[in-house]
């Protein structure tokens, strides 16, 4: 409901919609290309040409993908992920200098293989967490990414140069 909305009406729009939804308890029926737009409603229905998907609360699509995932780099990656897979019960994935562990509430999960690998006298150099997405559910659902497949090369051209501010109408 916010395409091409400034951030300030659109975040207008969106306080407005959110105190209908609080003070009435009415259902609001919405569509959205904007992942982050989907997240403040209670449940959404993935469409794909046309046909529904999937449709459940946004918690529950994320859970469908997967759970968090922790990215770790250390002074020693490869022992440190021999160590980890030994130790702590999870996969470990490892790619280059990363060491990447996917489990449930990655903030505990995260906390804890830093304890293992300090108690195993490993530095660890950085560590980042990240959840599930509603546009990783999509992908997933759907194989690609929210695009206009309908849209000519030379109409989604122009859409991008607009965008950045170097082509008028």
């Amino acid at each position: 409901p916010t395409v091409g909305l400034d951030p300030q009406t659109r975040r207008s729009v969106w306080e407005h919609v959110l105190r209908l939804r609080e003070r009435t308890g009415l259902t609001i029926f919405m569509t959205t290309h904007y992942m982050e737009e989907a997240e403040y409603c209670d449940r959404i229905a993935i469409i794909d040409h046309g046909q529904i998907v999937a449709l459940d609360t946004p918690a529950a699509l994320k859970r469908m993908v997967g759970q968090d995932l922790v990215r770790l780099t250390t002074s020693e990656p490869e022992r440190a992920a021999a160590m980890l897979e030994q130790h702590t019960g999870h996969a470990v994935r490892r790619e280059g200098d990363a060491i990447y562990v996917e489990g449930e509430n990655g903030q505990a999960l995260a906390a804890n293989l830093i304890r293992q690998l300090t108690l195993a006298d490993i530095d660890v150099l950085g560590v980042n967490v990240t959840a599930p997405t509603l546009e990783d559910v999509f992908v997933h659902l759907t194989g690609r990414v929210i695009r206009d497949e309908s849209a000519s090369a030379k109409d989604r051209m122009g859409s991008r140069l607009r965008s950045r501010g170097r082509l008028r109408r």
